[in-house]
């Protein structure tokens, strides 16, 4: 298991020095001048000579890349051209909101999205598996982005049952940070005015970046359990004399979450990833929405930062995962 592990730190490791090779010079392509967007367009050519000589960005491409692979291993990710902060501490502070959204909508993903494709396996081609279908089928197809403005366009203009952008209404005191992630700290701090209003905010986003995860997992359960209700053992219980309800979810369900599992963890990382869009679409304080603002104002640091940390977010998950899937099934191991 030792071995297993090593191996797999090992590739992590290769990944994530892929990832930035390759953001490294998508970025640097680019043809657009970092400096310009900073400075303005009617910056003194001296002014624009020294930024460029102070960001390094006077010397050749492979010294750039080798200044900048130095700084990672140094755990320095560069200084922010937009908020002249290190990028570390801009990440430290954006991302809490990012992992806060991304653990509500994995929540309301695997609770709904297993009982959908359990239900729809037990009564497979009645009006529930049907629906489930319907539902899956749409939430792998429609656009994040499209599904959010609908769902602010009901619940919030038509209805106004939800708030809509934002993490906290105007008016609303913040709690004291200490996590970061406001739903917690409100807990923490006993401020039950902003939890019970971040709670109302936070339903619209994470119902949107979850509903895609939810049709996943619902479609995953769904062939698994169809899969495991066809064996040999299930018809052995239902011989024994076994309720229904016992040989689906003490026998068949057990077995058909293997792979269940897996999908939860890389979804949960792809939560990770994909928040930019949802993020930007509510106006959500979180890591998506710092490297969506970093991308108008060409801040190279940020974009690079903040796709390389969402690049080791989605690593580990996918690591854990392995483990995970390795202590279930020796056989992975080999």
């Amino acid at each position: 298991m030792g071995r297993y592990v090593l191996r797999r730190l090992l590739l992590m490791v290769l990944v994530l020095f892929g990832v930035s090779v390759i953001v490294f010079f998508i970025v640097h392509v680019i043809p657009a001048d970092p400096v310009g967007a900073l400075l303005g367009g009617n910056a003194p050519p001296q002014l624009v000579d020294q930024m460029k000589h102070q960001l390094g960005l006077d010397k050749p491409i492979w010294a750039q890349f080798g200044d900048y692979m130095l700084g990672i291993l140094h755990g320095n990710l560069g200084i922010s051209l937009k908020s002249n902060r290190p990028v570390t501490q801009d990440i430290a502070e954006y991302f809490p909101a990012t992992l806060e959204l991304a653990i509500f909508s994995i929540i309301i993903s695997v609770a709904l999205g297993v009982v959908l494709g359990i239900l729809s396996a037990v009564y497979r081609n009645s009006w529930v598996d049907h629906f489930s279908r319907i539902f899956s089928i749409l939430g792998v197809s429609m656009p994040v982005f499209w599904t959010g403005l609908i769902l602010l366009l009901i619940f919030y203009y038509i209805l106004g049952w939800l708030p809509g952008t934002g993490q906290l209404s105007l008016f609303t005191i913040p709690p004291h940070r200490i996590t970061g992630m406001l739903l917690l700290d409100s807990i923490l701090t006993g401020n039950w005015e902003a939890f019970r209003d971040g709670l109302a905010h936070i339903i619209l986003p994470a119902a949107v970046l979850g509903y895609s995860a939810t049709a996943s997992i619902a479609r995953i359960t769904r062939a698994s359990m169809l899969d495991v209700l066809r064996q040999d053992f299930i018809r052995t219980a239902k011989a024994k004399g076994l309720s229904g309800r016992v040989v689906i979810y003490r026998h068949a369900l057990k077995n058909a979450l293997i792979p269940v599992v897996t999908l939860i963890g890389l979804t949960f990382g792809s939560l990770l990833e994909g928040a930019v869009l949802t993020e930007t679409i509510f106006g959500w304080p979180g890591l998506g929405r710092y490297i969506v603002n970093a991308l108008l104002v060409l801040d190279y640091p940020a974009i690079m930062g903040g796709t390389l940390f969402i690049a080791l977010m989605y690593s580990l998950a996918n690591l854990i995962v392995d483990l995970t899937y390795a202590v279930l099934d020796p056989r992975m191991r080999i």
